[in-house]
């Protein structure tokens, strides 16, 4: 099964919502779409579903043009991060439901239900009521309903984002092999890099409307293409500064350091130069060698890790790091940057040069 979207795009009240897309989506891995809010991630999901109209464009499902076939001929199943279920049925009525508008034998009926509950650990609960369940256990009917369709295509529109912490690591682990071996197009859409990370397959990246790279997640996440790709790609927030290229030094206000590996073969001249949080510490290690001074603004723990927001210059950044750290709120502390983790990026935003990470 393959998903190919070419050139489609969407109008809101005369403005364009969707820029032109082209994207072809295989089976065998899950499709990511990564964008933060109102980046365009549900429009897309629903335009591909047959939700929403198109303005421009067409849409291929196995080479067949479905532009213009309603959502229920395209065979295609959408898990929204609201627990869609019908609140009067059954749990296994809810799995069954689309299964039973096709007017599939009820033997067949069974057994796809009963398959897809021993999946989602839901057989103890197929008599119960939706208002009955916890929210992980009424998202996992949706996916129970979305997988015994054996559906063309399975869009999940954020589909972990209402679920406590813990249930949402259990599900995102889960997600990958209950659909591995399906034959069905997966298209998963996500405000959180690391979920895509986890994820693995595929990723677009998403801003205003329009995917700004595509590619294998692994591959898009160390070879961003632009500082924008790098910027959606990033939690906390890439930190980027303005440097200077010139002879074998990379100047950065008051600070400079060696130009080494792919930087030496910058042209003198002005960029962006971006590197993540986590290449950043408070204390010097083997790499992170480039001495900085930043002024503290707020610090936060979680779990293992330590997080600080400083002011250097004109510029707002964030250190990441294992670990407990004394940072004092309000005061300066030294920070260490490790050179070789560091992008360029031209004055359009195009990347230069970077090692990959």
């Amino acid at each position: 099964m393959s998903l190919h979207v070419k050139n489609i795009t969407k109008h809101v009240a005369g403005q364009v919502h969707i820029k032109p897309t082209t994207l072809e989506l295989e089976t065998g891995h899950f499709n990511v779409l990564l964008g933060q809010t109102g980046a365009g991630k549900t429009s897309l999901i629903k335009m591909m579903a047959g939700l929403d109209p198109i303005a421009d464009g067409q849409i291929f499902m196995d080479g067949q043009d479905v532009t213009a076939l309603s959502t229920q001929k395209r065979n295609i199943s959408l898990v929204h991060q609201f627990f869609v279920n019908y609140a009067h049925m059954s749990v296994y009525d809810n799995i069954a439901s689309p299964l039973k508008v096709a007017g599939m034998a009820k033997s067949e009926i069974q057994g796809r239900v009963e398959e897809a509950a021993d999946i989602l650990q839901l057989r103890p609960m197929l008599n119960r009521r939706p208002h009955e369940l916890s929210g992980g256990q009424q998202q996992r009917t949706a996916l129970a309903r979305a997988i015994a369709k054996e559906s063309r295509a399975v869009f999940l529109d954020e589909p972990l984002a209402n679920l406590d912490y813990k249930l949402r690591e259990e599900l995102r682990e889960q997600l990958p092999e209950l659909f591995k071996g399906r034959g069905a197009v997966v298209v998963y859409a996500t405000s959180e890099p690391e979920e895509a990370l986890l994820l693995g397959g595929y990723t677009g990246l998403m801003d205003d409307g329009v995917v700004t790279q595509f590619g294998p997640t692994a591959e898009i996440y160390r070879r961003p293409g632009s500082l924008l790709a790098a910027s959606v790609f990033s939690d906390p927030p890439i930190n980027v500064a303005k440097v200077v290229k010139q002879g074998d030094r990379i100047i950065m206000g008051q600070v400079s350091w060696d130009a080494t590996g792919a930087a030496q073969t910058l042209s003198d001249g002005e960029y962006a130069m971006a590197v993540r949080p986590h290449h950043v510490t408070p204390v010097p290690t083997d790499v992170n060698i480039v001495a900085l001074n930043g002024h503290v603004l707020v610090t936060e723990l979680s779990g293992s890790e330590s997080s600080a927001h400083f002011q250097m210059a004109d510029d707002a950044w964030v250190s990441l790091s294992h670990g407990v750290h004394p940072y004092e709120t309000g005061e300066d502390h030294p920070f260490y940057l490790d050179p070789t983790a560091c992008f360029y990026f031209a004055p359009d935003g195009t990347r230069v040069t970077g090692e990959t990470l």
